[in-house]
């Protein structure tokens, strides 16, 4: 399978969106097309797994975002909703649309801003992981789930993640943390009209069942799955993953539903 990266963004917002899929299936017919969204210090390089299994049956694209992935920090602080725009625009630059969109953790944030702001791009909205619960809105709170989380992840998992933080710095991950912290997520997750798949790992500390419930009770057309794993389930368990979107994304519709839990 051919991928094919290329730089994107705008002048002091650099990013690069990797793109792949069958030949017979790029560029129409009947498969939707995924865009994978990383979170917070990370970069695509933890969705490749899941990346390549949606890959070999529909059109994928993964992006990195400004800031993240060694690319050069934008001067300002940017909003979730930046980033949505940012998305927005790569997206009608590069010629795709519409998206079943999969966020992970502050990726799932990005995701249901990209959907708000322009609902024609996306279709549905996949929430893997999602952030933050309201009752554990601190960096204190999520510096521990996170390690918690981190002590029990693959190691391969943790040698992306921490290498991908490496790459991004304290200095911009520290800048964007708070955007993080106080985007009101059961909010805006609730003013979305797509349908909504919520994918937690069974033993993730950091996205927790109780907040995945409420998270899910917000939504217009939500749908809640559970699958083996932790907090970068995607990466440890993509086949798992990629199956649930898959058949999430050709559903006539998604009524209000809890699945393996």
């Amino acid at each position: 399978m051919n991928t094919l990266a290329q730089d994107v963004g705008l002048p002091g917002m650099p990013g690069r969106l990797y793109s792949s899929g069958p030949v017979d299936a790029v560029g129409g017919g009947a498969a939707p097309t995924y865009l994978l969204l990383h979170g917070i210090g990370v970069s695509h390089r933890y969705l490749k797994r899941l990346h390549q299994q949606l890959a070999s049956t529909a059109p994928t694209h993964s992006l990195d975002l400004p800031g993240f992935a060694a690319k050069p920090a934008p001067r300002n602080r940017l909003s979730v909703a930046d980033y949505a725009a940012f998305i927005g625009g790569v997206l009608d630059r590069a010629g795709v649309g519409p998206v079943v969109v999969v966020g992970h953790s502050m990726g799932a944030q990005f995701a249901v801003e990209l959907a708000l702001q322009r609902p024609e791009l996306v279709t549905r909205i996949v929430l893997i992981g999602p952030v933050v619960d309201p009752e554990r809105r601190t960096a204190v709170h999520q510096a521990l789930a996170l390690g918690r989380d981190m002590l029990k992840e693959p190691p391969l998992a943790n040698a992306v993640v921490f290498t991908d933080y490496l790459r991004c710095g304290p200095r911009w991950y520290l800048k964007e943390l708070p955007v993080m912290l106080e985007y009101p997520m059961e909010e805006r997750t609730g003013l979305v009209d797509a349908p909504v798949l919520i994918v937690r790992g069974s033993r993730d500390p950091v996205g927790s069942a109780g907040w995945c419930r409420r998270l899910l009770l917000s939504t217009r057309r939500g749908q809640l799955t559970q699958i083996k794993g932790r907090h970068v389930v995607q990466h440890a368990s993509a086949p798992e993953v990629a199956a649930a979107i898959r058949s999430f994304a050709v559903e006539n519709d998604a009524p209000l539903a809890e699945r393996g839990l």
